[in-house]
């Protein structure tokens, strides 16, 4: 959701210099199935624009609807959705809808907290019956600031309330410069992801060859910055070099990512574990357990796509700790 509130924030702030009123509808609550989880927003202003989604499309128009007391009174208020009486998804789900002022000390916290890779969270405060009370609304916690969208704004005894943690921006390292390291940025940046690449220096690459990627860098690899590289951080090795993947692995050994794989069949894995073990007999075991090769989820890959597909699957996959099966097999709700 990290990414969502991102950009949600970065078009808030273009439509308020435009001199918009803003709405912003969140979901905090639901009943049954639903197609997102609480915690998706959509920002709405009063020429009819709208950014985000709340739903797969069913529920936006009901919300444009709803939104207009909000920018006419300018007090927050719930609404519903029964998907159960229309066709959709079989659950209800509840949007609290806000006016959204953003002050110049929200969005540079924000900033902040993005760039310095720290955890940030929010509270919303709600009724589930259908109204508008002026003690609804959401504030934004960073460690011990809390801001709101609304000048002194404060809610009263009895009310639900929505907890959420935004965790810095997921974000996929990739070791290689070749056609399928291209591929798979463009797929890691769809998803919202930050995608840095790194590239040796002989590649003579530039930042524009990788469309999405946030930055290239291309260091030796003894110089190669780790302290970026955390519990929030997915690595994949496709460098097409034995010695290039034994190198940087020898270099991430001291690292915890969410996720680490190598491109390759099987023997490749075993090979660059041996080189491994060769120059670093005391490597973390762990660390060892962790590389995924070959990596990503089997799907009958024919190219670089489906491989990028397959690839990002297996890493939300382990980052989730899910076990890949067709939904249709599933147990129970698809959200749990």
């Amino acid at each position: 959701m990290t990414h969502e509130i991102k950009h949600l924030v970065a078009e808030a702030l273009a439509w308020q210099k435009d001199n918009r009123k803003i709405v912003l509808a969140t979901v905090v609550a639901m009943e049954g199935s639903s197609y997102r989880r609480p915690g998706v927003r959509m920002l709405l202003n009063d020429l009819g624009a709208s950014f985000g989604a709340v739903s797969g499309g069913c529920v936006e128009k009901e919300v444009q609807i709803q939104a207009q007391s909000v920018f006419e009174s300018g007090i927050p208020k719930m609404m519903t959705y029964d998907g159960r009486l229309r066709l959709g998804c079989e659950g209800i789900i509840y949007v609290l809808l806000e006016p959204m002022v953003l002050s110049s000390s929200l969005s540079h916290s924000l900033q902040s907290a993005l760039e310095q890779r720290v955890t940030f969270s929010s509270i919303s405060y709600f009724n589930l019956e259908v109204g508008s009370h002026s003690g609804f609304g959401t504030q934004f916690i960073f460690e011990d600031q809390v801001f709101s969208f609304r000048e002194h704004f404060s809610t009263g005894e009895g009310f639900s309330t929505f907890k959420q943690e935004f965790p810095p921006l997921f974000q996929c390292c990739i070791f290689g410069a070749e056609h399928d390291a291209v591929i798979l940025t463009k797929a890691a940046f769809a998803l919202g992801w930050e995608v840095t690449v790194i590239a040796a220096p002989d590649e003579q690459k530039t930042l524009a060859y990788f469309p999405g990627a946030k930055r290239l860098l291309t260091p030796a690899i003894d110089q190669f910055d780790l302290s970026t590289i955390d519990d929030q951080t997915a690595i994949v090795l496709m460098t097409h070099s034995l010695s290039k993947d034994v190198q940087y692995l020898l270099k991430l050994s001291e690292t915890k990512p969410a996720y680490l794989g190598l491109l390759g069949p099987a023997k490749r894995r075993e090979q660059v574990i041996g080189h491994l073990l060769e120059h670093k007999p005391e490597v973390n075991l762990g660390f060892i357990e962790q590389l995924r090769g070959p990596v990503g989820i089997n799907i009958g890959v024919e190219n670089a796509q489906e491989i990028a597909v397959s690839i990002l699957a297996e890493i939300l996959s382990v980052v989730r700790n899910q076990e890949p099966i067709p939904l249709s097999l599933k147990k129970g709700q698809i959200h749990e």
